[in-house]
C-alpha cells in the first residue's frame, strides 16, 4: 500500500473513532432476575422472578469494581454504547498499526530519496 493510501485508511478509521466516542461507555453489562419485597408475590413461589435488571460494571479510579443500575428504558442504548467501546478499542489498535506502517513507509521514502 502506498503512503497516501495508508494515510487515507487511517483518516477514515479516525473518523469512525470520533463517531464512536460520542456514544461509548466503559464496562460490561449483566442481567439479573430477583425476588421482590412482597412475600405474597408470584416471584417467591411459582411465577418467574422480576427482571431482567441490567447493571453495568467497570473498574473505578481506585482500581475496585463499581457499577450502576440501568433503567429498562435505557437498556438498548447502554448495550449499544458498551459495544461502541469494544469497537473503539479495536479501531484504535488498527490506527496504531497504520501509524506504524506510515512511519515505515516514510522511513523507506527517506532512504530512497537520500541516495
Amino acid at each position: 500500500m502506498t503512503l497516501k493510501q495508508l494515510e487515507h485508511q487511517r483518516n477514515k478509521a479516525i473518523e469512525k473513532l470520533l463517531e464512536l466516542a460520542k456514544a461509548m461507555l466503559i464496562g460490561s453489562a449483566s442481567e439479573t432476575y430477583r425476588t421482590c419485597g412482597t412475600p405474597t408475590c408470584r416471584c417467591h413461589s411459582t411465577g418467574p422472578k422480576h427482571g431482567p435488571n441490567v447493571y453495568v460494571s467497570y473498574r473505578g479510579e481506585s482500581g475496585k469494581s463499581t457499577g450502576y443500575y440501568v433503567p429498562k428504558s435505557l437498556h438498548e442504548e447502554v448495550f449499544g454504547a458498551l459495544a461502541a467501546w469494544k469497537q473503539f478499542q479495536h479501531i484504535a489498535k488498527e490506527v496504531a498499526q497504520l501509524n506504524e506502517q506510515i512511519l515505515k513507509a516514510k522511513k523507506l521514502a527517506q532512504r530512497k530519496g537520500g541516495r
